[in-house]
């Protein structure tokens, strides 16, 4: 299930305002075009911005997100018909020939749950042509980034053109192993409404991560740094072998 953030209208309305810097997908639009995508799965689409932008570039492109209410948004942005957008996940879609799946963001550490994760990495790779890559970003567990989640690392007031003013900070709530919990908090000036929105996400180490994917049946072709956060995240580009079923 998808969280608050992205589930609840009023919330996933303001999500992009909220967070208006998406220079962490310039190297997925880098490496759309160093793997020569034409057809590109975005798993966890959100409201379409990475989407959107492939689409832009004459990228055939399906999104796909289990929460209706960002979708929706993503539905009524400029260019949005160049996008076929899916309601659900990746274990559960039709038969696709895509040159590229991705899950960029939060989106692959957002899948908590061991079964839904190998289910998305065999969903995907079941997507993929044969040679075709799936990418996506992990943050490392050594660098700890839960410690800066706290109200005075995090607090913004954002004026959101037709909303008015918002108020958002993130707080730890737990650490569990590699499962970390925090919460956001949203206040709207306009009336007061206070909306909050839990997350879980699931930090894992690399050694755990390829030896996911290849027990999934992917070849690990790379593992690189996130630009935008060196030394704080992996970046997995993994390919479906040409010689795979």
């Amino acid at each position: 299930m998808a969280d608050e953030c992205f589930r609840h209208p009023r919330l996933a309305a303001v999500y992009d305002p909220l967070d208006p810097d998406r220079g962490d997908l310039d190297p997925y639009l880098r490496m759309a075009e160093e793997f020569g995508a034409r057809q590109v799965l975005d798993i966890g689409c959100g409201t379409g911005v990475f989407a959107l932008l492939l689409a832009e570039r004459g990228v055939e492109v399906v999104g796909v997100d289990p929460a209706r209410a960002s979708l929706d948004v993503a539905r009524g942005k400029p260019g949005a018909e160049r996008v076929r957008w899916i309601h659900g996940d990746a274990t559960a879609l039709p038969p696709l020939a895509a040159d590229l799946a991705t899950m960029t963001g939060n989106a692959a550490q957002a899948i908590v749950d061991p079964e839904a994760w190998r289910h998305t990495l065999r969903g995907a790779r079941e997507t993929l042509k044969p040679g075709g890559r799936l990418v996506f970003e992990t943050r490392i567990p050594a660098r700890r980034a839960w410690e800066r989640w706290t109200r005075e690392d995090t607090y913004t007031v954002t004026d959101v053109p037709g909303v008015g003013g918002v108020e958002s900070w993130a707080e730890l709530l737990d650490v569990h192993g590699p499962l970390v919990t925090f919460r956001w908090t949203y206040v709207f000036a306009a009336d007061g409404q206070v909306l909050t929105s839990d997350s879980t996400l699931r930090f894992r180490e690399r050694e755990e991560v390829e030896a996911q994917l290849a027990g999934e049946g992917y070849a690990v072709d790379d593992v690189r740094e996130a630009p935008d956060r060196p030394g704080r995240e992996y970046v997995f580009v993994a390919r479906r072998p040409e010689n795979a079923r």
